[in-house]
């Protein structure tokens, strides 16, 4: 270019100093240092956040305790390739101990989860108090290396290794960690992580197994909670089964027995026994009907959306055929999406419900209604019957408060999640109300 054409530039030589290109290179290198830390953050953060909502997904109770602890634990020993993982929780009114454990079998993967012989000796060596929240401890020679952080994910200093000593006697292991849990007030515990290796800062590692153990501990704790209701269900209908052959079906042929002698001494005395025989057949003829009744809801369900409202018409005109009460079912929806172990416990619900019309409300009319209302499915089951010997509307709790209303049904409507009302008018008749979520955050069975 020739020299006159460059006279018209103007050149900020002031901008290829050296001192200002110095300066705004490093404010360039800093600012890619920053960013490339926020994205490495986030991107663990996203890494934790799948990890967390992975072990959320294991907490399915159709698979029941163990198997629920079997799928966490294997993930645990995946995840930071540990040899082995062990739960020791003690109840705390009873101080009964449990101890079970998941280990790798030989680097093949995960072993079955197993539950271990305990007593009491086990809380010293499994429940001692080791120092902070979460710990860790590694030996190498004589010398233990250890790290522990509170519940505010403070590093705290551990004074004492002796309980981590004490548990190497019963377990060999060269680094452990032990993570603390504790569920209301019924049951404390620890989680032992045997030989992990870790993928980042031990210190913020156990921050996350702290985290983890807070948000995965209350789903598992569920768990045990809804089996115990199970149990609990179960056996209060095994002793009403047992309560209605005893004063049903056992009481009654007594009585036909003895019947049926006072007819055959009233044949030998050519005395009439017309009226007897009637009486028989009217008292054996109830108590088919009360066995019926026992051995349906003694029947295992197969039940799901797409056949629930058919099953509950057609469990509506067998009662209605069989008893001689005037029973409808009505509904205006046309498909479900209702969780199939929703729909076992609303049909026995419905069975349970009829059974109570039958033998308690001396009801001639009874009605039955499935619908949605909101976010809730909402089923009422009621009669025109002599009612409950209270007035008004009583709700779950101040039933449970007041030692009223029909237990099993209050037992099968907390495995759903859902809400009972009873309303009643003595020589009216009763509504029974049961409202369930809709949005599947429902307990599983067990």
């Amino acid at each position: 270019m020739p020299l006159r054409a460059l006279t018209g530039l103007h050149i900020n030589v002031k901008a290829f100093e050296p001192e200002p290109l110095l300066m705004l290179s490093v404010y360039l290198i800093v600012m890619g240092i920053l960013l490339g830390y926020l994205a490495e953050q986030q991107k663990h953060l996203r890494a934790e956040k799948a990890f967390v909502t992975g072990i959320l997904s294991r907490v399915r109770v159709e698979l029941g305790l163990t198997g629920t602890i079997q799928q966490i634990f294997g993930e645990l020993i995946l995840m930071y390739r540990a040899s082995g993982v062990m739960v020791a929780s003690q109840e705390i009114h009873s101080e009964r101990v449990f101890v079970g454990e998941l280990m790798n079998s030989n680097g093949r993967g995960p072993s079955d989860f197993r539950w271990l012989e305990s007593g009491s000796r086990d809380a010293k060596t499994y429940l001692e108090d080791f120092t902070g929240e979460v710990c860790y401890a590694s030996i190498q020679g004589d010398r233990w290396t250890t790290l522990a952080i509170d519940a505010g994910g403070n590093v705290v200093p551990v004074d004492n290794p002796a309980p981590i000593s004490q548990l190497r006697s019963a377990h060999a292991f060269d680094s452990l960690v032990t993570v603390k849990f504790l569920f209301g007030s019924e049951w404390r515990g620890r989680i032992l992580l045997f030989n992990p290796s870790w993928r980042g800062d031990k210190q913020e590692e156990l921050r996350f197994l702290l985290d983890l153990v807070h948000q995965v501990g209350p789903a598992i704790y569920n768990v045990y909670l809804l089996h115990r209701l199970r149990r609990r269900a179960g056996a209060a209908e095994r002793a009403r089964f047992a309560r209605e052959l005893h004063d049903g079906a056992v009481q009654s042929l007594i009585a036909v027995e003895m019947q049926v002698d006072v007819i055959r001494r009233q044949a030998e005395a050519d005395k009439p026994i017309g009226g007897e025989l009637g009486r028989i057949q009217g008292l054996l003829r109830e108590e088919v009907l009360k066995l019926r009744e026992l051995m349906q809801q003694m029947k295992a369900i197969d039940v799901d959306s797409q056949r629930l409202l058919g099953v509950l018409n057609d469990t509506v005109e067998r009662f209605q055929r069989e008893t001689g009460i005037s029973a409808r079912f009505v509904t205006d929806l046309v498909e479900l999406d209702m969780p199939q172990r929703v729909c076992r416990e609303i049909l026995r619900i419905v069975q349970e419900g009829l059974v109570n019309v039958r033998k308690h409300s001396g009801a001639r009319h009874a009605l039955v209604r499935l619908g949605a209302n909101g976010g809730k499915w909402s089923l009422t089951v009621e009669d025109d019957g002599k009612g409950f010997p209270f007035t008004g509307r009583y709700n779950q709790d101040r039933m449970d408060e007041d030692g009223k209303g029909p237990m099993i049904i209050k037992e099968r409507v907390r495995l759903i999640a859902g809400e009972l009302t009873v309303e009643s008018n003595p020589g009216q008749g009763t509504r029974l109300e049961i409202t369930v979520p809709r949005n599947g955050d429902v307990p599983h069975e067990f």
